[in-house]
């Protein structure tokens, strides 16, 4: 073989080894870490389109995997649905624990009477900073005609309660109005208005001539 042909072919190999080692390998993802991409997603999508009005190809798009690898982790959509109504629930019960454990430490700085008076505030915040989880509330409520999403609502809902009045130590007719009060910031958030009094000002717009 003549020098420059070897030349090359030596040059060509070097070229090719180079080429192969610049490509990065592909990380494999952990399917642990995979579910939970999966059920972040999941709470966009169906905050937005509900159980039913939501495609699980468009889930699997968003994390950028194939909608059977979807059902290798997940039996169905109502489960991917429940494991996203999960982590809603447990969003607002992690707010409440903050907000408790915060006014235990400072009290007056936070400008609350009490512990439930801070985890009503921290619930206010948290229906404003996000609202993937206000939406995928009320997609929950909507989804009940559904038994097995209507049973894992009744469950967490009166968890929920249940936490608030560990908490709080307040009494029953206090937490009623707490929850009440709750579900009608559900509604006006949902609405993009601050409150829902008769007499506020968006409704006499809203009911103004022309």
């Amino acid at each position: 073989m003549d020098d420059d042909r070897r030349s090359g072919l030596v040059a060509s190999d070097q070229a090719g080894a180079a080429s192969a080692v610049s490509v990065p390998a592909r990380r494999r993802v952990p399917a642990a870490e995979r579910r939970e991409e999966l059920i972040d997603a999941a709470v966009h999508e169906f905050a937005r389109g509900g159980l039913h009005g939501t495609a699980v190809e468009r889930i699997a798009r968003r994390v950028g995997v194939a909608q059977p690898y979807v059902f290798s982790l997940f039996a169905n959509k109502r489960e991917l649905f429940l494991a996203a109504l999960e982590r809603s629930f447990e969003e607002v019960a992690d707010a409440f624990r903050r907000a408790a454990a915060e006014f235990r430490e400072v009290r007056e700085p936070t400008g609350c009477e009490d512990a439930l008076d801070a985890m009503g505030h921290a619930y206010k915040s948290l229906l404003l900073k996000d609202r993937d989880y206000l939406m995928l509330q009320h997609q929950c409520y909507a989804a009940c005609d559904d038994e097995l999403v209507r049973a894992r609502v009744r469950r967490r809902y009166a968890e929920l309660v249940a936490l608030a009045r560990e908490l709080s130590g307040a009494a029953p007719g206090r937490l009623d109005d707490f929850f009440r009060h709750g579900m009608a910031l559900n509604v006006a958030a949902a609405l993009g208005v601050e409150e829902l009094s008769v007499s506020c000002d968006w409704v006499a717009a809203e009911l103004a001539p022309g």
